[in-house]
């Protein structure tokens, strides 16, 4: 770690293999055994040094062939095309857990399960999402297509609203559940069909999320 302070306020979206709500927020092991996810995040405002990052997106695609904790795991990382030089350097240092304090944050903590990271991808990134409603898309052309949208009651339809509330989490503070849809065609490949999504704000800094 070094002395570079950073901090990002953001929305994010994520959708695994797991069944909705996802064992592992709980400490519990993945649904099938193993993990396979994508994220999508759009930073509202944020910085690293002097490096502002406001209005920059980026997306990951992972998978580790048990739970996270036991590593192992393959990653693939994609930074928004619109990005300068010291923008794109500022956001990987961030998502590889270089200027972070051990155990602070998802990002410090995923990059130490990772035993292969391709290299960055620099790419648009269509990315939308409304976390009160429980909707998002992302797409990357290449590299990944998905959606998330709000659990259905299986009687009546009507859109069911569940959340996660993580008192001392390196992720979120709270977080809406829902399910969602992804095809990863790109350095890691893989399909998703009606599975665990959430989507929450972010706000995290060196030091972990900012309360």
């Amino acid at each position: 770690m070094t002395d570079v302070k950073w901090m990002i306020k953001a929305r994010e979206f994520v959708n695994c293999n797991c069944a909705y709500g996802c064992p592992c927020q709980f400490n519990a092991l993945p649904t099938g055994g193993s993990c396979r996810a994508v994220v999508g995040v759009e930073i509202e405002s944020g910085y690293h040094g002097d490096t502002k990052l406001d209005g920059l997106r980026f997306a990951g695609v992972f998978r580790w062939p048990g739970a996270i904790h036991q590593g192992r795991g393959e990653a693939a990382v994609v930074i928004d095309e619109r990005a300068t030089e010291a923008q794109r350097g500022a956001l990987l240092r961030i998502l590889s857990g270089e200027d972070t304090e051990p155990g602070a944050t998802i990002f410090q903590v995923f990059s130490t399960t990772l035993e292969t990271v391709h290299d960055p991808i620099f790419a648009a990134i269509d990315f939308e999402v409304d976390i009160d409603a429980r909707a998002a898309r992302l797409h990357v052309p290449g590299v990944t297509s998905g959606h998330g949208e709000p659990i259905k009651n299986p009687v009546t339809g009507a859109e069911h609203r569940a959340r996660i509330d993580l008192t001392h989490g390196f992720e979120y503070s709270l977080a809406e559940v829902g399910r969602g849809w992804t095809k990863a065609t790109g350095p890691i490949k893989f399909e998703l069909a009606d599975t665990h999504s959430h989507f929450a704000n972010l706000h995290l800094s060196q030091s972990g999320i900012v309360h």
